[in-house]
């Protein structure tokens, strides 16, 4: 792997992660398609912390608030609440991963698995759209809707669905506006993210990993572009809808479906 293919691993991951059109989808899909295989676990590690460090930054007072909420003398009950959300909305999708992880990667990481997941979570995500109420608030969020939300994030493990996708389509069908499904999203990946890095470099373990020049160039890479995506979403989000993430989706599909094909 070389310097170019480090930095479009990295920003594909970078931007992919946080639009809602799957990172694992276009994975598989560019290992398919463009012969990019054979990525290491430690390079994979790298764009996962470069992701992470994307919505830390974003978010940063978001973080902090919490942090200080827990620390002794800590009085900031929203924050407290907040992190109390973040962590029930988590436990689904690291459970799901732990069990599942093995199958999925066994028997689901087709490009045909990615085309009927691509076209179904788009027409979730365009049902929700239709049907979008948009009256509840960041602030209204409350633990059942962490749960929920926490719910749908585990079925992101399947390439294709992706994680940013299925969490705003939830968040839209209970009822959110599509900033506040889409910053509950963002914060709920960080703990996700971290607790996939964290089990990927606990494989690394024991092995001759050699880190060369190119994981700093996908680090920064998927840094920079996630940073980007995510504060390029949040504000298009706030007069805009999903419909052409729907689009692009269904566009992608077919075309998938038609090489596969033909």
């Amino acid at each position: 792997m070389n310097i170019s293919e480090a930095v479009f691993l990295g920003v594909l991951q970078g931007i992919t992660e946080f639009l809602p059109v799957s990172s694992s989808g276009h994975l598989v899909l560019a290992e398919y398609f463009l012969g990019l295989q054979g990525t290491s676990l430690a390079f994979d590690v790298t764009l996962h912390i470069g992701t992470l460090l994307a919505v830390m930054a974003f978010f940063f007072k978001d973080w902090a608030g919490m942090l200080r909420s827990i620390m002794p003398g800590g009085h900031e009950a929203k924050e407290r609440k907040l992190l109390l959300y973040l962590m029930a909305g988590t436990v689904p999708g690291a459970v799901a991963g732990f069990l599942l992880e093995h199958a999925v990667s066994t028997y689901l990481r087709s490009p045909w698995v990615v085309v009927a997941t691509l076209a179904g979570v788009a027409l979730l995500l365009g049902l929700a759209e239709k049907l979008a109420r948009l009256e509840k608030s960041f602030s209204s969020l409350g633990l059942p809707d962490a749960v929920l939300i926490g719910i749908s994030q585990a079925l992101a493990i399947i390439p294709g669905v992706s994680r940013s996708g299925i969490t705003m389509t939830c968040g839209l069908f209970l009822g959110f506006s599509r900033e506040a499904a889409a910053r509950f999203s963002f914060l709920l990946s960080a703990p996700i993210i971290a607790g996939a890095g964290l089990y990927e470099a606990l494989k690394l373990m024991n092995t001759n990993t050699h880190i060369t020049l190119n994981f700093l160039w996908g680090f920064l890479a998927s840094a920079v572009s996630g940073y980007l995506v995510i504060a390029f979403l949040m504000n298009y989000l706030k007069n805009n809808t999903f419909y052409p993430f729907v689009v692009y989706r269904l566009f992608l599909s077919a075309i998938v479906a038609a090489l596969l094909l033909f």
